[in-house]
């Protein structure tokens, strides 16, 4: 059958199958939901630090909002770096400089222990389920 009659029979033609996706991890998964909440908590402390005018006298209060987007576009690429382990240590950098936000606005405190332990627990406690899952798995593979 040509293509010219199976488009006249009514027939599809035949879709190319999809590669697999890939398969994540858990820290990979966790660390990049606390990294994309964040990004948006940091566009917020943006505004935040313009609206206080918290920055020292010689900087215009506008870059505040530059640092809040630049930082939450920061956190949304390092998100996607997850799946490598420099992506989780550039994370880290990044609760590093929430927390130094909190010499502009002592608010900031909170949100960088709050978040910081959530990307903290997320990405210890999810290495430890990817290399129990990992045990688990090869373990199976050698009593087949």
């Amino acid at each position: 059958m040509t293509e010219a009659n199976s488009a006249a029979s009514g027939a599809e033609p035949p879709v190319p199958a999809r590669k697999p996706r890939r398969q994540r991890g858990a820290a990979e998964s966790l660390g990049q939901v606390v990294l994309g909440a964040e990004a948006l908590i940091m566009f917020l402390a943006g505004l935040v630090i313009y609206g206080l005018k918290a920055l020292p006298a010689p900087i215009a209060p506008w870059w505040g909002i530059i640092v809040g987007i630049v930082l939450a576009v920061l956190m949304l690429v390092v998100s996607g770096l997850t799946r490598y382990r420099w992506g989780i240590v550039l994370g880290w950098a990044l609760q590093v400089v929430v927390a130094l936000c909190a010499f502009l606005v002592p608010a900031m405190l909170i949100v960088a222990l709050i978040f910081g332990a959530m990307y903290g627990y997320g990405t210890i406690k999810g290495a430890s389920l990817d290399r129990r899952n990992a045990r688990i798995l090869r373990e199976s593979a050698n009593g087949d």
